[in-house]
């Protein structure tokens, strides 16, 4: 955790309910800081879901000795995070609403909401580290979360505390007392869901527009060569719930063409890439050609590449292949564990020979 000069000592911890953030409250007041806690309702797809976490805020603040804020965020999650999700299934792109909330919403309405109130200083639940300018991976690399943290604004790093960079998960747990809340808190099942996704992302679809539309499978060479029951439902590299009759060895899709409806599919080869492009890129340093680890996922391993970023766009060659990668993802880049910007996908290709 960062050596922070806070003169006051308050900070705002949001609180999710989990067992996370509850261990940071936990920590920071052993640290000594005043601590006040903020719950965020982000959205209204199960009224249960917010019951049950307040439940649990309410426990913890108590057992804590601080108060807590239940804040409604939901028209601005709504317009920032739940419009952009469903919007981007309907261009046919794979989005990230994690990634776009936490620079929105945790990073953004949050600590705004900490601001208004007098603190100038937010702690969240998350695996990584900051030393006030860069983030960095985690200790505990089966928890780091620096990919989903890549695109929020660097100028608020400064303000930031995350007490759980360099601690273990079962570590954690294994030092609550057994007589608090959090040990129960513990024992529920971890959340690794969207959360406003109850079963699959086209519960939330089927009610914008309608994901049902049957349309043609296509192969690489544009004939037709089966049916499938609506581009919504298929996702880069995806291999079922499409018909090929005709196919002797399984097929994936490799792009989704939502104006025709159609989707395209080939064999896993069709699937490898090296070349990409990224927009909204957001860096933490100055930097135009440069070589550096990245990720196209969240559980990907660190790929060596080489970057080209000019007029806002970067072009990364990938030293390795890899395989189905989404449009609407995001790429970090990595300098060691140190993250050094990320950027949109916005095209994802095979070339040959080219790093």
């Amino acid at each position: 955790m960062q050596d922070l000069e806070i003169s006051n000592k308050k900070i705002l911890v949001g609180l999710s309910g989990g067992i996370d953030s509850s261990n940071v409250a936990s920590i920071l007041l052993n640290d000594g800081y005043e601590v006040v806690g903020a719950y965020m309702k982000l959205h209204s797809v199960s009224p249960e879901y917010h019951k049950n976490n307040i439940s649990n805020v309410d426990k913890v603040a108590k057992y804590l000795g601080i108060e807590y804020h239940v804040i409604d965020l939901e028209d601005d999650f709504n317009s920032n995070v739940y419009s952009y999700f469903v919007d981007s299934y309907i261009n046919g792109i794979t989005p990230n609403p994690c990634v776009v909330c936490n620079k929105t919403i945790k990073f953004g309405k949050l600590y705004e909401f900490a601001k208004s109130i007098g603190i100038d200083y937010l702690a969240t639940g998350h695996y990584v580290k900051s030393d006030g300018k860069y983030i960095y991976q985690a200790t505990d690399k089966s928890k780091d979360q620096s990919y989903f943290l890549a695109q929020i604004n660097q100028d608020i790093l400064p303000y930031i505390i995350f007490a759980l960079g360099d601690k273990y998960k079962e570590n954690i747990k294994k030092s609550i007392p057994q007589d608090s809340p959090m040990a129960k808190i513990a024992q529920n099942k971890e959340s690794s869901e969207i959360c406003f996704v109850q079963d699959t992302y086209l519960e939330v679809l089927k009610d914008f527009t309608d994901i049902n539309r049957a349309g043609k499978v296509l192969d690489n060479s544009g004939n037709e060569v089966g049916t499938h029951k609506g581009y919504m439902h298929y996702t880069i590299g995806k291999r079922r719930g499409f018909d090929v009759p005709l196919a002797q060895t399984p097929r994936y899709v490799t792009s989704i063409n939502p104006k025709d409806n159609t989707i395209v599919v080939g064999e896993k080869s069709s699937l490898k890439i090296n070349y990409i492009k990224a927009i909204n890129l957001n860096m933490f340093d100055e930097l135009e050609n440069f070589e550096c680890s990245v990720k196209v996922r969240y559980r990907s391993y660190a790929q060596s590449a080489k970057v080209h970023i000019k007029d806002a766009q970067a072009t990364i060659i990938l030293k390795e292949l890899v395989y189905g990668v989404a449009l609407g993802q995001y790429v970090v880049f990595y300098d060691k564990d140190r993250v050094i910007g990320s950027g949109e996908i916005i095209s994802a290709k095979y070339k040959e020979s080219i790093f």
